[in-house]
């Protein structure tokens, strides 16, 4: 008789867990929706960044981007909130309780329709948070429509052609003070991942806008968010390593080939140059963006990034302790602290 077969066990990270600690429930997205490829690095990049799913905070709105948090991290906290709110919401949990690791998944309209008002306010903010917007081009749940981010002259499977030009996230955010700007392609996880990590290790807002083809809706001939569209317009900025503190690493490099960024929290990223483009250059950001645009490019990689602002927790002098523990006793003022308060308003 032959020995049985002997079943692998998946390596542990930092924390003793394993991948599949990580996923989430079963998805009912479409088949081959760009959504669920996006999920897959969200969790491969939080088990190989070793983040506490207990203490990760899932947010998001409404449309089908609002589906992705159910489908990784089912040991964390999560929060589903109404159209065009999550920023509002994560703004108030990070005054709540800074010490969570709040990951939102948005989409065209949650955050660049109605959704744009809080988006800017928490953006100027620095909040941080991993804010990941799911961009189709199209309003998938209710069967296609065209979104702000729909690029102009962009033709609907059945329909007319887009007259209006599309909101770039990524130039607005930059133009707002986002202190974190990424591009990347649901398609591309080489890229997409350690992206998502470096993220999570960002003290501050971190947005990411990542291409992520509708199947049903918007990946016909004519529409410039579609799988062949995106592939063949896509211009890299950079190849993407994120290296982790407790991992030891040995690089060769030409000297000029290489950028290395130093995260708050932990970790490096290691940018190897395609372009000449070094992300902390705000002017050279815009001007890439510009460029791209008149090209009719999608420009990916790590756009844009300052590692010295302070976040909203420091600006508004949280204390160490989360308010979210703090009792009455600590959190109301006395008679005697509002008297000098109330003096100090005076005219």
């Amino acid at each position: 008789m032959s020995e049985p077969a002997v079943q692998m066990q998946a390596p542990a990270n930092g924390l003793h867990l394993i991948k599949k600690d990580y996923e989430g429930a079963q998805s009912t997205l479409c088949k081959g929706c760009g959504h669920d490829a996006i999920t897959a690095s969200i969790v491969t990049a939080a088990y190989e960044a070793s983040v506490d799913p207990k203490r990760v905070l899932k947010l998001s709105g409404i449309g089908c981007s609002a589906k992705t948090t159910n489908y990784f991290m089912n040991q964390s906290f999560g929060f589903n909130g109404i159209h065009g709110r999550m920023a509002a919401m994560a703004t108030g949990t990070g005054l709540a309780n800074h010490t969570l690791i709040p990951i939102g998944v948005s989409g065209d309209g949650d955050t660049a329709s109605i959704g744009l008002g809080n988006f800017a306010h928490m953006v100027r903010r620095n909040l941080r948070i991993t804010y990941i917007i799911e961009n189709n081009g199209v309003y998938g749940l209710t069967k296609g429509q065209f979104s702000a981010m729909a690029d102009r002259g962009s033709r609907l499977r059945k329909g007319g052609a887009n007259p209006w030009e599309a909101m770039d996230i990524i130039s607005l955010s930059l133009l707002m003070g986002a202190t974190f700007l990424a591009r990347s392609f649901s398609g591309d996880r080489k890229q997409l991942t350690p992206l998502i990590e470096a993220a999570f290790n960002h003290k501050g807002t971190a947005v990411l806008d990542v291409l992520s083809p509708c199947v049903t809706f918007n990946d016909h001939e004519g529409s410039t968010k579609s799988l062949k569209h995106i592939r063949a317009n896509r211009d890299a900025l950079h190849d993407i390593d994120f290296i982790p503190d407790f991992d030891q690493v040995d690089v060769d490099y030409d000297e000029g080939k290489e950028i290395r960024v130093r995260m708050h929290e932990a970790g490096m990223i290691t940018l190897h140059k395609i372009k000449d483009h070094d992300p902390r250059d705000r002017g050279r950001a815009i001007q890439l963006l510009e460029e791209a645009r008149g090209n009719n490019t999608f420009l990916t990689g790590l756009i844009y990034i300052d590692e010295n602002m302070p976040d909203f927790a420091e600006v508004e002098q949280l204390p160490e302790i989360p308010l979210a523990f703090l009792g009455e006793e600590e959190l109301r003022p006395s008679r005697q602290d509002l008297d000098q308060i109330n003096a100090s308003l005076m005219l």
